[in-house]
This record gives structure tokens, sequence and C-alpha cells, in this order.
């Protein structure tokens, strides 16, 4: 190429090179992106009423606190193994297996101590199961 003044020669870019390198950028990305949206799972959460019912004085509580603890009545379980859940509760309940069973459970509790709690209950054949909750505070 020459670039001295009075030359009639224009001078050329080549663009072949970059036209390679955009058409395999565009297989690229062609190739990468999917153009379907991943099926979205669909779920109806659960209704709450706003009004609290009274819990029955025949009733279980079975208090869960922040650190997942279990409190059945007033009385601490002595640790959070299943086994030893299901005996408190058996010795309570004996063998009634109408009696309903209301769980309080703190804001923080961990899930599984609510799954332990659910579990044990289930195992001794309550059915009547309630988890209680609290009115939220209007603005």
């Amino acid at each position: 190429m020459n670039l001295q003044p009075g030359s009639d020669d224009e001078p050329e870019v080549n663009l072949t090179p970059l036209i390679d390198v955009v058409f395999l950028l565009l297989i690229f990305f062609m190739v990468s992106t999917t153009f379907e949206h991943q099926s979205r799972i669909q779920i109806e959460l659960p209704e709450a009423t706003a009004e609290a019912s009274q819990p029955d004085d025949k009733s279980l509580e079975i208090i869960i606190d922040a650190q997942g603890r279990y409190f059945i009545g007033d009385q601490q379980v002595v640790n959070t193994q299943l086994k030893t859940l299901i005996g408190a509760i058996s010795e309570v309940v004996g063998e009634r297996e109408d009696i309903p069973v209301l769980i309080r459970a703190d804001a923080n509790t961990p899930h599984q101590a609510v799954i332990t709690a659910l579990d044990a209950t289930s195992q001794l054949g309550l059915i009547h199961i309630s988890l209680a909750t609290s009115k939220a505070e209007e603005e």
C-alpha cells in the first residue's frame, strides 16, 4: 500500500475478518440462548381467617421456641429427638386419639422442629392438628 501524496490508490480496510467475528458471535449467541421459558410451579396458597378460634381446655398444646425446644403445656421436653417427643406427648394424651392438638411455633423456629412435631403427632394417631398464628398488625 503506497500512502505517498499524489498517488491515485485509495487505502482499503479489509472487513472480512470483522464479518467473520460477528458471524461467529451471532452463531454462539443463537446456540447458547434458550427461547423457551422454564415452566414455573403454580401453587395456590392457603388462606387464613382473621378471626382466631379459642383453644379447647381439653386440647394438647405443643409450644416450640426460636431455638427449636419443645414445651408440652408448661413443661419442657428433655431433648429435641423424635422418640422423646413422642413419649412426652403419649404420656399427656394417654389413650385418647381424638384430642385436638395446637402447635404454637415461634416465627424464627427452624422448619425441621415443626415437621418433627407434626411427625410425632401423626405417629401417635392424632389427626386434629392446628397451627397457631397471630393476626398481622395493620399499619
